[in-house]
């Protein structure tokens, strides 16, 4: 996993009292109430989900990630140490698995003093840690290794579909069921964490979008765990963009109209399938692109997005495509009126002038 060579300029206070402790509906909001900010130029506009299609314009392509979020936490026990709460991230090609450690019952911290050859029981199901992942001395902080590479002796992927649960941290108020973890467009089965961005969507707001002509289009990104350090790249996730989406967002950019990319995960799969030429072809496989300033994006004009927390690497992503000066400017309006942060909170329409 490599290790970022830059850090992000926005700067705001944590918002561990704005957390969203759970789902929309479950708080009395529906799925496209939860709030938005709209940072279009130099202005902010307080908004909810279903008034996107007001700040979109005809000709505009946003693109969706129709990754389905998969069963990726379940409980274990760690010989000598006890109860642990094991976080599954991706199998791997040669049938090994990425697993991350957390401490049970709530998976609220990391657990980093592992060590090679260690056994996780998963009910029937023994995890060998074989090394750190993706390489040792992979923590940017130099203490531990948050994510390990594991031979599953049994089936994983059973235990989790008859035992596993969403990923989820302590900041929930309980837990939830796999199906809050899904989008209207979540028909690909894969990530372990939801493509949270996507969520508000419902098929009001898409029929708005299609009438008002704005195009629709997807591609399939499975995300890993999200937990990184601070200073910790995205780890490699498997991604395809279909040919007709390659096409479109082509066209788009041709006629001098705007691609957006619902999350951070649709801006990774894009710009892993752009040529020199900076054209986007079809494509699929493993993508390490790791998205930031010094690196830009080419092809994405904006972004829809959740809040994320200070340090995080995808705020250099952010920050790539609205600009430092937007992206600070947005979350200083996030951070003062209040909005919910994390995979059930609310959500920012970043809209940079046009190219």
């Amino acid at each position: 996993m490599p290790v970022l060579t830059s850090a992000p300029t926005t700067r705001f206070r944590a918002p561990d009292d704005t957390t969203a402790p759970a789902p929309a509906e479950a708080r009395g909001v529906a799925r496209d109430g939860v709030r938005l900010l709209v940072a279009n130029g130099t202005d902010l506009v307080h908004a909810h989900f279903r008034d996107l299609p007001d700040h979109l314009e005809p000709g505009d392509l946003v693109v969706i990630n129709n990754s389905a979020t998969v069963a990726g936490q379940i409980d274990g026990h760690r010989r000598g140490h006890g109860a642990v709460v094991v976080h599954a991230a991706t199998p791997l090609n040669d049938g090994t698995w990425v697993i991350e450690l957390r401490t049970a019952p709530d998976a609220s911290s990391p657990i980093l003093d592992a060590d090679v050859g260690e056994r996780i029981q998963v009910g029937r199901v023994t995890l060998t840690l074989l090394g750190p992942y993706p390489r040792p001395d992979s923590s940017p902080t130099g203490v531990g290794d948050r994510l390990w590479r594991a031979r599953a002796d049994g089936d994983l992927s059973d235990a989790l579909g008859r035992h596993g649960r969403a990923i989820a941290y302590g900041y929930l108020d309980r837990r939830y069921p796999l199906s809050d973890y899904q989008s209207v467009f979540s028909t690909v089965p894969g990530s372990a964490e939801m493509p949270s961005a996507g969520r508000p969507f419902t098929d009001s707001v898409i029929t708005r979008l299609v009438a008002g002509g704005v195009g629709v289009a997807p591609i399939t990104l499975h995300t890993g765990v999200s937990s990184q350090e601070a200073g910790e790249a995205p780890q490699a996730e498997r991604f395809a963009v279909p040919e007709a989406t390659a096409r479109l967002v082509n066209a788009t950019r041709a006629t001098g109209a705007r691609v957006i990319a619902v999350g951070t995960t649709v801006t990774r799969a894009l710009e892993s399938a752009v040529t020199p030429s900076g054209r986007v072809e079809a494509a699929h496989g493993w993508t390490e692109r790791v998205i930031s300033p010094e690196e830009p994006a080419r092809v994405v004009d904006g972004l829809i997005t959740g809040w994320h927390d200070p340090h995080a690497s995808h705020l250099l992503l952010v920050e790539s495509i609205a600009g430092a000066d937007l992206t600070q400017a947005a979350y200083d309006a996030a951070v003062d009126h209040g909005y919910l942060w994390h995979e059930f909170g609310d959500s920012a329409l970043l809209l940079p002038s046009k190219r």
